[in-house]
């Protein structure tokens, strides 16, 4: 005879169990609708628009691997084949860092570059679709504050682990 599940109570209050839910539903539905807008629409997938726009974003157009790999959210070695399907496109190349021989940086092609502005006005649209135009400028200046103190306790924390590691 299998026993019935036993319900499982919470050290984290109610409210903040709640708010950390609706963050994590909030941000799979979303990325979800933007991916699949940019996919049908652009025919780009969101983590490409990801690299290019932090690509563009960076001076002289290119990062370190480690550096992209932390600013997309994704491992070293997810990145690489991510850099190397989008390498065979022709939107990145890559290069040996000159002061630093286990470097590589992952660098923006013009071609690269052309396909980020061709497919911005699609995830734009969306972003201000299913985000921007949610929220009034009061709301949004307060969710950006509230997520980057969690997300700054979060780099911390894998910083720390990452030190205490090694």
């Amino acid at each position: 005879m299998s026993r019935p599940p036993t319900s499982v109570r919470s050290s984290v209050p109610a409210p903040q169990l709640a708010a950390w839910r609706a963050l994590l539903d909030a941000h799979a539905r979303t990325t979800e609708v933007l991916a699949r807008e940019l996919r049908d629409e652009a025919g780009l997938p969101l983590p490409w628009y990801d690299v290019l726009l932090h690509l563009n974003e960076s001076p002289e157009r290119r990062l370190r691997m480690q550096e992209l790999a932390d600013k997309v959210l994704l491992s070293k070695s997810g990145l690489t084949r991510l850099v190397d399907r989008m390498e065979r496109e022709g939107l990145v190349t890559r290069s040996a860092c000159p002061d630093d021989r286990r470097g590589t940086f992952a660098e923006l092609t013009p071609e690269g570059k052309d396909r980020l502005r061709a497919t911005a006005p699609t995830h734009l649209r969306g972003v201000r679709e299913h985000v921007a135009d949610l929220l009034d400028d009061d709301e949004a200046a307060t969710l950006e504050r509230l997520l980057r103190r969690i997300a700054d306790a979060a780099r911390d924390a894998a910083r720390d682990a990452a030190r205490d590691a090694s």
